[in-house]
């Protein structure tokens, strides 16, 4: 393991981050920049995916991107209210599919090796996401 500083993705000045250190807010991250001394920041983590995971998630993503678009649209023709609705109805719940199958897939992955590895690191970090996902 080297021992030298390795920067932070979203608080280094070479990276001109949109996020700030102090805007990262789950509990590993809340200090992403005194991590940075000897491993990744945990705002800097990734998930390695496999190529038909990472497809599936954007091919979602670009379909609930369609369907705000969409929205937008029938904003911009003053489309009638309910109409709108039932389209931000069909859209919340795209979103919602979207959440569900990310976390089973982090509970199945990230969440299990951690506990396998005896931490549980992860396990605090899904505590605390929960109520997140459930307003």
């Amino acid at each position: 393991m080297s021992n030298e500083k390795k920067s932070c993705c979203c608080c280094s000045e070479a990276s001109a981050p949109e996020t700030s250190a102090a805007e990262v807010s789950a509990p590993a991250a809340a200090d992403c920049c005194a991590q940075a001394e000897t491993e990744p920041a945990a705002c800097c983590r990734h998930k390695d995916r496999t190529p038909a995971e990472h497809k599936a998630l954007l091919n979602r993503l670009s379909r609930i991107e369609g369907q705000v678009r969409g929205i937008r649209g029938m904003v911009e023709k003053d489309a009638y209210c309910v109409d709108i609705l039932v389209q931000v109805a069909a859209t919340t719940s795209a979103l919602n599919s979207f959440a569900k199958e990310l976390l089973a897939q982090h509970i199945g992955t990230c969440v299990a090796d951690d506990l396998r590895a005896g931490g549980e690191e992860k396990l605090d970090e899904l505590l605390w996401l929960l109520p997140k996902l459930m307003k």
